[in-house]
């Protein structure tokens, strides 16, 4: 493990995250391919399923300190790197952390909602260090040159229910490889509140059909992600009904709640089947 002081550090691992096998197989070769050559991975999804958790735990598999920078506050290029600061009426530069993580061998660089910045200008510097230069001039430093090992992720929120955010820069967009994640299969998320929560698994089951049905209903415009599952499973193991639990989790009124289950009440269908293998990321890496 590289020493890279407080700052750096290997996140700890999470033994009930699940991931799909073929992602599990592909983050493994992208492993692989950081020891050529720095590796961009967009990571995108449904809110609430996973995407931050990934990086954390592919970078606790393979033992590489990470750091996580939220593009949502940057205001102006440069902001990554540095600014300026007053003190005792004197201007001097401020480093901050990203020029030191690109500079760790093998870092895991987590780039945290990166269509949400304030202004597109202010990832201006993100083009050059994740081109196949891997460099950028810095006036304050001079040339800056990515290490080796390192690899950066990327995770974003998509749609139109996203407030704040932007389309991505195609040519920025341009630069990643991409993992796209996806709703658990009921038997995997069952498993997850179970392990969780430790709820039982008939209350599981009772949520994930409610759950299911809402996420099924073209009609129903509410997002219930895994983490809403994990909060609604949580109260319910505390001893709440499963509508209070659901009033409290997805932040609705009694009477939207009332309206919901009925319109829930008249399907018919049940989930389809997913055949996709899902693993435990820790027992299979």
């Amino acid at each position: 493990m590289i020493d890279t002081g407080n700052q750096l550090k290997v996140p700890r691992p999470d033994p009930n995250f699940f991931i799909l096998r073929e992602d599990l197989e592909n983050l493994q070769r992208f492993n692989q391919m950081s020891e050529k050559h720095p590796v961009n991975i967009l990571t995108t999804g449904n809110q609430g399923c996973g995407k931050s958790s990934l990086v954390r735990q592919f970078a606790y598999i393979h033992q590489r300190p990470m750091a996580t920078f939220q593009v949502g506050l940057l205001l102006e290029a440069g902001q990554l790197f540095g600014q300026q600061r007053l003190k005792d009426g004197e201007t001097y530069y401020q480093e901050f952390l990203f020029p030191k993580a690109i500079r760790t061998p093998g870092c895991v660089i987590h780039l945290e909602e990166i269509n949400r910045s304030e202004s597109p200008q202010a990832l201006n510097e993100l083009f050059s260090v994740l081109s196949e230069d891997r460099s950028i001039w810095i006036d304050e430093y001079g040339m800056i040159q990515v290490a080796p090992g390192v690899i950066f992720f990327a995770t974003m929120n998509e749609g139109e229910s996203f407030s704040g955010t932007d389309e991505m820069d195609e040519a920025l967009k341009d630069r990643f490889y991409r993992i796209h994640l996806e709703y658990l299969p009921h038997e995997v998320e069952r498993e997850v509140l179970i392990r969780k929560t430790r709820i039982d698994g008939s209350k599981a089951d009772q949520i994930l059909k409610m759950v299911n049905r809402i996420r099924n209903n073209d009609q129903i415009r509410i997002s219930v992600s895994i983490r809403h599952s994990l909060m609604i499973a949580e109260l319910v193991a505390m001893g709440a009904s499963l509508r209070e639990a659901m009033i409290y989790s997805l932040q609705i009124s009694k009477d939207a709640l009332e309206s919901l289950l009925l319109s829930v009440q008249v399907e018919t269908g049940e989930t389809e089947v997913n055949r996709a293998e899902y693993v435990l990321y820790l027992r299979n890496s």
